[in-house]
């Protein structure tokens, strides 16, 4: 009897060894992913620049934030009066070199256009956080404004993480039109489909929460989205259409990848949908 008690023992011993290490493991993951999570959100070094050569002229200009941060830019201008200005808000990886094949096709449009880098994207200075990108996307807006940009003549141009911050500064303003190109719903949706087994909501910092804001965008929206984005799963493409306030025009694609082709067809929508802001 005694030796079955001690055999019993050793069992429920081991069980709790087992289970004590496995608590101990997703304690471990739920610290590590709180810690480094903007690491994991966030790829400024990240390079898919493949040597694109620059077909369209560029101004380097660098813009000033409030917290005193300076944003490398590249600034087109045709003409400010006659033509649509495009802010173009790049996503979470790479430099501006690594968006030269999409503003190449910018050149046979009737567009201006600036793009920017992030804080700590492109050499800039800084640290890339949700609210240091909304003052980096407003800043950007001051600056076309400076210029003499007026605002009902601004379309606000977002890509993947971008668009959480078109989505941000595009709320309650007269902006021309707003371009979401693979937009996510909210960053807790988009970590739940990768992380599913942590608590996303209660970890995450940067929220980009823009099922809820879309809203309060009163502006002439396009959504872009492929069907097969295996980053941004489609369906929150197709919700942030469903959200948002009309006008409003989709181009959703059955072969398409996270990085949209910008093959003949992106382009005429991309046209014609520019051309129906005039």
């Amino acid at each position: 009897m005694n030796f079955l008690f001690k055999k019993n023992l050793i069992k429920m011993n081991f069980f709790y060894l087992i289970l004590l290490t496995l608590i101990g493991a997703y304690f471990f993951i739920l610290v590590t992913t709180y810690v480094y999570q903007r690491s994991l959100l966030y790829h400024p070094t990240e390079n898919n620049y493949f040597g694109d050569e620059l077909l369209v002229s560029v101004e380097k200009v660098k813009i000033k934030t409030q917290d005193n941060i300076e944003l490398l830019s590249w600034y087109h201008k045709k003409n400010i009066d006659k033509y649509k200005t495009i802010l173009f808000l790049h996503g979470n990886a790479g430099s501006l070199e690594n968006r030269i094949h999409k503003i190449n096709n910018f050149k046979n449009m009737q567009v201006n256009f600036l793009i920017i880098a992030w804080r700590g994207f492109s050499g800039n200075k800084g640290k890339p956080t949700e609210e240091g990108l909304y003052e980096d996307g407003r800043s950007a807006v001051k600056w076309l404004k400076s210029q003499g940009v007026k605002e009902n003549n601004i379309i606000i141009y977002g890509e993947s993480l971008g668009t959480g911050i078109a989505t941000e500064i595009g709320q309650n303003k007269n902006f021309a039109g707003i371009i979401l190109e693979s937009p996510f719903t909210s960053m807790i949706e988009a970590g739940k489909t990768k992380y599913p087994y942590l608590p996303v909501r209660l970890l995450l910092k940067d929220k980009y929460e823009s099922n809820n804001k879309i809203k309060n965008i009163n502006s002439p929206v396009l959504i872009m989205h492929g069907k097969l984005d295996n980053i941004v799963p489609f369906y929150m493409g197709q919700k942030m259409y469903e959200l948002a306030n009309k006008p409003k025009y989709y181009y959703f694609t059955e072969y398409d990848d996270h990085m949209m082709e910008y093959d003949e067809n992106l382009l005429k929508t991309l046209k014609d949908f520019i051309n129906s802001l005039n």
